[in-house]
């Protein structure tokens, strides 16, 4: 029982094998996936997909990457589709500084309107946060993002800021890089992060776990990061997967 909390199912990496790609994940037991939009196209994608799979989900939102090119009427749009059934979460959003396509004030400009829709909507949020740490936890203290909550997507940062994080009713999520041999950060972190407010996540097509680092990620992968977890908690991988599993509805308002 594995619920994969963040994916990019809907990129073209997965064009050519996606029904194979399916079943391997059900066959490592992933019961179910919530795939990410991020711009006009990749949230129609993750709607098709969630439409048509009765186990997948979708988020919808707008990456700070891109925050230059939204408009008013995409964040309508996006207010629109929040009334759809299978939609669980506002986002991915957030902060980027290591790619310098959107000046820093429109990212932040966009992430706060993202966050007010969120609490309008009343669905949880989902941050991108890249070397941006200080900002994005000045604006979710600013914008009482804790009303909502949410999820910090693919956690780097340190255990001070996980703490921050769980006080304003987020949850931590991990990927791919907790896996690896040298990162030992995420390793320290995620055995402090209470097991009430894990959640684990492949981030596929990216960040592919050891022993398939720097190759094509998938959502069956996230066994591998469930599997680690349960290593540095002390904990069976039953018990991990099944509590991060159980988080994850909870976290999205599933049943």
């Amino acid at each position: 029982m594995l619920f994969d909390t963040h994916t990019h199912i809907n990129a073209e990496q997965f064009k050519d094998d996606f029904a194979d790609m399916l079943v391997r994940a059900k066959e490592a037991g992933v019961v179910n996936m919530v795939v990410v939009g991020f711009d006009q196209q990749t949230i129609k994608d993750a709607m098709a997909i969630a439409e048509e799979y009765e186990h997948i989900y979708a988020a919808v939102g707008w990456h700070p990457v891109d925050a230059i090119d939204m408009t008013d009427d995409d964040l309508q749009w996006i207010e629109e589709l929040s009334k759809h059934p299978k939609v669980v979460a506002i986002g991915e959003m957030g902060l980027d500084y290591h790619w310098d396509k959107s000046p820093k004030d429109i990212q932040k400009d966009v992430f706060r309107k993202q966050i007010r829709l969120a609490k309008k909507v009343k669905l949880p949020i989902i941050i991108h946060n890249r070397e941006a740490t200080e900002d994005i936890l000045e604006i979710l203290k600013d914008e009482h993002a804790e009303e909502v909550g949410g999820v910090m997507h693919c956690f780097s940062s340190d255990w001070e800021t996980a703490k921050q994080c769980l006080d304003m009713n987020f949850y931590i999520g991990f990927g791919g890089p907790v896996t690896f041999k040298n990162a030992q950060l995420p390793k320290e972190v995620a055995a402090q992060v209470p097991l009430d407010r894990l959640l684990v996540e492949t981030d596929c097509p990216y960040l592919s776990p050891h022993p398939y680092r720097g190759k094509r990620n998938e959502p069956a992968r996230v066994k591998l990061i469930a599997e680690k977890i349960a290593e540095l908690k002390g904990l069976s991988y039953e018990v991990l997967a099944k509590k991060t599993s159980d988080n994850a509805k909870q976290f999205f308002g599933l049943k």
